[in-house]
């Protein structure tokens, strides 16, 4: 096999493994990696039509990965919503998805929802839900996270951070810290100002 035709199939299977991705971060730069081999593979062997089209298609997905990063962090995009922690829809969230969230906070139980110092919120992109985060007040103005969990297609994206930069969800319950689940799977803590300790991280929140 020559080294263009080698280019050419690397290029396509490139594009089929980024239609098998959930997240839709990952999803969208592996097709924009796909789509820029093939633009060389098919202008070195001049299939112009070819070019053509993976011109669009790494221009669509220039512009997805754009808007999906520029607005990341902006709560006009993702919203919290506060649940009661009997609210139906919150428990089917946690039983559709319930062996992931395993993988992800292994020492989750729902019994805590039971709890009457529990909080439970969602974390919305328009009518979708990106995230669930619950905690309860544990003593001693300590917010204990008992849940943050994301859902597979926004898992690049950390929607949880919303809850965690409105200081009033905690300190309207007394709270003066906040303390994340210990030996949590890819935690994002150390960016939002939280502070390793032991196997947990803990934000300071302002008096």
């Amino acid at each position: 096999m020559e080294i263009i035709d080698f280019i050419g199939w690397a290029g396509s299977a490139l594009l089929v493994w980024s239609l098998l991705q959930s997240r839709l971060l990952r999803l969208r730069a592996l097709n924009l990696v796909g789509c820029l081999v093939l633009i060389g593979f098919n202008a070195a062997v001049g299939v112009w039509p070819m070019v053509g089209l993976n011109v669009v298609l790494a221009v669509i997905n220039v512009w997805y990965l754009w808007r999906m990063l520029a607005t990341r962090h902006d709560d006009k995009v993702y919203q919290v919503v506060e649940v009661r922690t009997d609210d139906a829809f919150l428990h089917h969230v946690l039983r559709n998805h319930h062996d992931d969230i395993r993988r992800f906070n292994p020492g989750f139980g729902t019994e805590i929802l039971a709890h009457p110092d529990t909080a439970a919120f969602l974390v919305v992109n328009e009518d979708e839900v990106a995230g669930v985060v619950v905690f309860h007040a544990a003593g001693d103005g300590v917010a204990q996270v008992d849940l943050d969990y994301v859902v597979d297609r926004y898992r690049d994206l950390t929607p949880g951070e919303f809850v965690f930069r409105r200081s009033g969800y905690f300190t309207d319950r007394g709270c003066r810290a906040v303390v994340t689940p210990p030996g949590m799977r890819s935690p994002y803590y150390g960016r939002l100002g939280f502070q390793p300790r032991g196997d947990s991280y803990v934000l300071e929140l302002a008096r």
